[in-house]
């Protein structure tokens, strides 16, 4: 039942878009980002790129994603009725895109998407029509964790200090007020220019028939610096301690696996903490439904889009106090929140031996999760588009 009402208020979400659409005189839209859901690489934001897209798309807009291309993947593909352009190296496509969109001829009907994903496109110097920007956060100390010192200089300078002017009078969408505060204090942008949009969870997503038989974590992340993936495995371990019969499970892929697989030989933890790589949906929803709690240890999210899926099964969270994390979980009712560390490791053992407070915040989660659709993010999104769509005709009277 509460699946055919989530795709009722999807359908219904789909024909207001194309109703906004139809007024606002929108029928195309190109959307710019970094990667595409393909890519290794990919996570939260090209997730949330591509169900927009979708949703966009099923109303009947065209609608085309500009990425950077993925090694071993064609150049151009249809997903989910949207086309899919990859072109440009990792950090060269920027530059691409800018280009083409200096050359490009862009007609009055259509719109523009850019996905600020800690390097902008610098879409004001290139495209008039109506755009917005989706920001899911600021990357501040993500640079220094994944990049040189020359490049992660390069990169902050950029965000906090060359892009922002520019950006003054854009439209931004983000994902969280947390985040909205951090693009404010650290970006300098307009509160009055900033729009929160939650993402979505599928139907997909629903509780299964029984936990597992064990107490079980489950982290879902990239194997990158800024998830923390190794700070989240001292945790596990000093939880292991604490909870004997503890197993856990790490799933996803990323350049760090030769190097946390080493940090779990360290602790002789091979028997119950695994690194799973990447899962395929079936796979993963059946680990979220069995599991007991999903934890992230990552230091900076737009939402914390695992913590939602896991979510909707009911399985509650505990997760690092961060903002993203501060939307997507509340505080004491669908899970907890804590900087990891001694606290991070009682809030897990907490929840793994205390069966009323895991009952109470599987609850909560399950409450919560209703409260998110990707039909209704995408529909909002548009508004925000049609909006400056109809700003724009009426200071051209």
């Amino acid at each position: 039942m509460v699946g055919d009402k989530n795709h009722a208020n999807d359908a219904a979400s789909i024909e207001a878009i194309s109703a906004l659409a139809a007024d606002s005189g929108i029928s195309a839209i190109t959307m710019v980002a970094w990667r595409d859901l393909d890519d290794p690489e990919a996570g939260g934001s090209e997730l949330h790129a591509h169900r927009i897209a979708a949703c966009w798309s099923a109303a009947g807009l065209t609608v085309e994603l500009r990425t950077s291309m993925v090694p071993g993947q064609p150049e151009r593909i249809i997903r989910d009725g949207y086309t899919v352009v990859r072109r440009g190296g990792r950090y060269q496509v920027f530059f691409q895109v800018m280009i083409e969109g200096l050359r490009r001829r862009w007609r009055r009907d259509e719109a523009l998407v850019e996905i600020w994903n800690g390097m902008p496109f610098f879409g004001p110097l290139w495209f008039k029509g109506p755009r917005v920007v989706i920001l899911h956060h600021v990357h501040g100390p993500m640079w220094k964790l994944a990049l040189s010192p020359l490049l992660a200089w390069v990169g902050e300078t950029i965000e906090k200090r060359l892009a922002p002017p520019m950006y003054r009078s854009s439209r931004v969408l983000t994902l969280s007020e947390s985040s909205k505060h951090e693009i404010i204090e650290q970006l300098h942008l307009s509160s009055d220019h900033i729009d929160v949009i939650a993402p979505g969870i599928e139907d997909r997503f629903q509780p299964g028939v029984g936990r597992a038989e064990v107490p079980t974590v489950v982290a879902v992340g990239r194997l990158v610096p800024v998830k923390r993936i190794d700070l989240l495995i001292e945790q596990l371990v000093a939880a292991k301690r604490e909870v004997p019969d503890l197993v856990a499970v790490i799933v996803g892929e990323g350049y760090l696996h030769a190097d946390l697989a080493s940090l779990i030989r360290t602790h002789h933890a091979e028997s119950w903490l695994t690194l799973a790589g990447h899962l395929d949906d079936e796979e993963l929803i059946s680990l979220y439904q069995r599991a007991w709690v999903v934890t992230s240890a990552s230091l900076r999210e737009g939402w914390g889009m695992t913590l939602t899926e896991a979510a909707a099964c009911g399985t509650p969270a505990v997760a690092s106090d961060i903002a993203g994390h501060r939307d997507a979980v509340v505080d004491g009712v669908s899970g907890l929140l804590t900087e990891p560390g001694p606290k991070f490791v009682d809030a897990l053992v907490a929840v793994l031996t205390n069966e009323t407070l895991r009952r109470e915040l599987s609850l909560g989660a399950l409450e919560n999760a209703k409260l998110f659709r990707w039909g209704r993010t995408a529909q909002v999104a548009f508004q925000a588009l049609a909006e400056v769509a109809e700003q724009q005709r009426l200071r051209s009277r």
